[in-house]
């Protein structure tokens, strides 16, 4: 059935600075963070240009919503757990987050006007990595190591040119192309351990999250959380 004119969801929905937000999420999911202009926002929610200004001065106030909204996914480690289990299903957490909204990581540390999930978010980990036992110093040390795995690991596998269900043919194509006597640990990488069958690389993630906290487990324990 043909909708009658004026007859559409967005006529029937109001517009408010929430539905403007999860729409700015969508759109930038859809076609990345370069498709996301305050023209095909206005586009996809059915109205001018002009009525977004009436929420947001400008697109950087967008963006600093969208990002919070991101944050806002992301799991926060309780005060009340241990603070291992707390900091990997964080990590954890974050990790699927940004599988699901890639455009974000270049954005998630760049805005100069933090909204109340991401200043939640800061204040939970940070708290969590201080009553582990950390010094104020060694808590930025392992924040920041934390993230920069956590973030570089999601921007490695958001660049990759295959998922789970494909890596194997796509390994296998371009391993097709390597040489042995040129490139020997090349095809013994890709023969004997990418092209095994249950191969996932996401299994990465899991290990070097593990060195990370196993790091920061010895130094709690030996009572040295000032020095590295």
């Amino acid at each position: 059935m043909l909708k009658e004119a004026g007859d559409s969801r967005e006529d029937r929905v109001p517009l408010s600075r929430e539905r403007v937000l999860n729409c700015a999420v969508a759109v930038a999911d859809g076609g990345g963070l370069s498709s996301l202009t305050m023209r095909s926002l206005a586009k996809e929610l059915g109205v001018k240009p002009m009525a977004l200004y009436h929420y947001f001065t400008n697109k950087d106030e967008i963006l600093d919503g969208i990002v919070d909204l991101v944050f806002g996914e992301m799991e926060l480690p309780s005060a009340g757990g241990h603070w291992r289990e707390e900091i990997s299903r964080r990590a954890v957490s974050a990790r699927s987050v940004l599988r699901r909204h890639s455009w974000a990581i270049v954005l998630m540390e760049s805005r100069s006007r933090p909204g109340p999930a991401t200043l939640r978010h800061h204040d939970a980990v940070l708290g969590t990595l201080r009553g582990a036992g950390l010094s104020l110093a060694m808590t930025g040390h392992a924040y920041a190591l934390l993230d920069a795995f956590v973030y570089g690991f999601a921007i490695q596998e958001a660049a990759l040119p295959f998922d789970r269900g494909t890596a194997p043919e796509v390994t296998a194509s371009i391993a097709a192309r390597f040489s042995p006597e040129a490139y020997p640990h090349l095809v013994e990488f890709a023969t004997e351990r990418a092209l095994q069958p249950g191969y996932d690389f996401g299994e990465e993630f899991e290990f070097g999250l593990d060195v990370i906290l196993d790091v920061l487990e010895r130094m709690i324990a030996r009572g040295n959380g000032d020095d590295p």
